[in-house]
């Protein structure tokens, strides 16, 4: 399904293959050779979402693009079955393995994997051929890659990138009920989409 947004419409090159059951929402671009799954949601809130050439995103992956941060996947990337990207730049070749978590401001480097449940926080910057190891997570510029159990060594690095802001625009000590009220609003003007004829 293709759902215009914000004014912007999805664009699919001819030799792409979308699944009749995903869906495309607002300045989504997939490119030649790419397939996108069943199931699966790329949506441009107010950022971008590319996708490379020959790129497959698995069914119920989502890949949201954001304001400031564009979702981006360069070309023979594979985002796996209920991984999310969001607001992150992936480039060449890298793999994404089932329920992985990207978020904004990240940047996964040309051959890197991120295994199952592993995940790459805001404004984390992992290089070139790095691994992520099944639920561990990067953290940093540069990243440090820690077991799920390192909390507090994580919690020192994440604290100083700003999640909050990165992702919601708000200064952590935001009481949730205002940062809520935010996202309602942001989210209200899903009520003015269009879905596109077929």
């Amino acid at each position: 399904m293709l759902v215009r947004h914000r004014g912007a419409t999805p664009t699919v090159d001819p030799s792409a293959y979308v699944a009749p059951t995903a869906v495309l929402i607002g300045d989504v671009h997939v490119a030649a050779g790419a397939r996108v799954l069943h199931g699966a949601v790329l949506t441009a809130e107010d950022g971008a979402v590319v996708v490379g050439r020959d790129t497959v995103v698995m069914e119920q992956a989502l890949v949201r693009g954001r304001r400031g941060h564009d979702a981006r996947l360069g070309d023979a990337v594979l985002v796996g079955p209920h991984a999310h990207v969001n607001g992150s730049t992936v480039e060449d070749e890298v793999f994404v393995a089932t329920g992985a978590a990207l978020f904004p401001g990240s940047r996964v480097g040309a051959g890197a994997e991120v295994r199952i449940h592993g995940v790459v926080q805001v404004n984390t910057v992992l290089p070139p051929g790095a691994l992520v190891p099944i639920g561990w997570v990067a953290v940093g510029d540069p990243a440090r890659i820690l077991p799920l159990g390192s909390h507090d060594e994580i919690w020192a690095v994440q604290r100083e990138l700003d999640f909050p802001g990165t992702v919601y625009g708000t200064a952590r000590d935001t009481p949730m009920r205002e940062t809520m009220r935010r996202q309602s609003e942001f989210y209200g003007a899903h009520r003015d989409d269009e879905v596109l004829p077929e």
